[in-house]
């Protein structure tokens, strides 16, 4: 039987588990693809710890270079993260003539244009499903499942650490802090964990994905990207009041004037199936034209979930060893020739409806200037609750949701409303999406 011969650089988490589930389902993985896959070579900074997985015959090196320079490898999975030396040492792979497989979101997001060229002028295939939703096969449903579809909008929770934070502030009302140190504690949330809490992971992924869905370039600085930092345990039971749930989603859209790309805390019903993925789970979904709506769930996350993604993309590329170029399935789904830049919608331009909580003065007028306010802005309102202050001179809490509002009036009402004598606090705002 033939033999494909893998290199791993990086042997942490993921490449452990890369490593165990080839040893485990290899077997099956053989009959699918008819050749024997090998992990022959790994580097890693450190070639004395324990590991995951059993190393006994697999070259271990502290030099990367050495396994992308190696004639006999036909494919390198890259699971060391971050941009460099990943992007030279890729690069440099391809031009090797070299298969890669990638976990590494942030590096495609912002230089996936480059390194998909220099894969297509190597003739060679740069894979990438595990950079997006750990095990959920996401990349694929969308580039060839759904590739009979356009695609009207997606929606995704991409990001298993914020979405443990709300879920967890969400069961037990704890505030956004004690949780964190808690994710961090369990090993969800890295010491330093601004990728995670701030957006900035799941905009590297939504750029793929609106990039997979849209046909256009990758564009990375046109994601809008807001964190779950400032959400508070008041607004989440005042969402639950409303009957709904507050996500940290992704959301790329087609609109009008352009497309949206946007990350930021989101209510949505909770009837919603996405509205009760709990926990560090991830779930996209995707409404395209001919199919509707469809749902895509599993684990973000952790060592053979990943791995299977990575492998999958193994197995894609050993079927193709002996396929001209012109017989795979380009890196975005569209022909490289064929993707199109397309205008990007400013966040202010975006039109969504709200949640709004103020902080208020309980005194008579105060509502009526507020939905004059709001009115002269042309901000319809769905529902208002007054939450009575809990002791004699304190605030009380007005909760508002408006209809769909182009983002720019609403930001215009709300300088006037907290300019009004009766407004001592700052409002909160949370976009509503009803996911339909």
């Amino acid at each position: 039987m033939k033999v494909v011969k893998i290199g791993l650089l990086g042997l942490g988490t993921v490449g452990g588990g890369t490593v165990n589930v080839l040893a485990k389902n290899g077997e099956d993985i053989s009959r699918r693809i008819d050749c024997q896959v090998i992990v022959s070579s790994a580097s890693a900074r450190d070639i004395t710890r324990s590991r995951i997985c059993n190393t006994d015959d697999i070259e271990l090196t502290t030099n990367p270079q050495d396994i992308v320079n190696d004639p006999d490898i036909q494919i390198i999975v890259e699971l060391m993260g971050g941009e460099e030396p990943a992007k030279s040492l890729i690069l440099q792979a391809l031009a090797n003539g070299k298969h890669v497989v990638t976990a590494n979101k942030a590096l495609i997001a912002n230089h996936g244009n480059e390194l998909f060229a220099e894969a297509a002028n190597n003739k060679v295939t740069l894979a990438y499903e595990a950079a997006i939703a750990g095990g959920i096969p996401i990349v694929k449903a969308m580039r060839e499942g759904l590739s009979a579809n356009s695609i009207e909008w997606l929606a995704g929770i991409i990001n298993g650490t914020g979405n443990f934070i709300l879920t967890e502030m969400r069961d037990k009302g704890s505030a956004f802090e004690d949780v964190l140190a808690q994710a961090q504690a369990l090993g969800y949330a890295e010491a330093d964990p601004e990728y995670d809490v701030e957006g900035i992971d799941a905009a590297h992924k939504l750029c793929i994905l609106a990039s997979l869905a849209f046909g256009m370039p990758l564009n990375f600085e046109h994601v809008y990207t807001e964190g779950i930092s400032k959400i508070t345990p008041l607004d989440v039971t005042y969402a639950e009041e409303l009957g709904y749930r507050i996500k940290h989603l992704g959301i790329a859209k087609r609109a009008e004037k352009g497309v949206e790309m946007r990350v930021h805390p989101t209510l949505i019903p909770e009837k919603r199936l996405i509205a009760n993925v709990d926990g560090v789970m991830n779930a996209v979904v995707v409404k395209g034209n001919a199919v509707g709506t469809t749902l895509y769930y599993g684990p973000g996350a952790g060592a053979e979930a990943t791995a299977s993604a990575v492998i999958a993309d193994i197995v894609d590329i050993c079927r193709q060893l002996d396929a001209p170029l012109g017989s795979t399935v380009p890196a975005l789904g569209f022909a490289s020739d064929k993707l199109y830049e397309r205008p990007t919608l400013s966040i202010e331009d975006v039109t969504t409806a709200y949640y709004l909580r103020l902080s208020v003065e309980d005194k008579p007028g105060v509502m009526a200037a507020i939905t004059k306010i709001l009115a002269d802005n042309g901000i319809s309102i769905e529902a208002v609750q007054q939450k009575e202050p809990e002791q004699h001179g304190a605030n009380a809490q007005v909760i508002i949701l408006t209809d769909s509002v182009v983002e720019k009036s609403l930001i215009t009402a709300l300088e006037q409303i907290e300019s009004l004598d009766s407004i001592n606090q700052p409002a909160v705002r949370i976009r509503v999406e009803s996911l339909q």
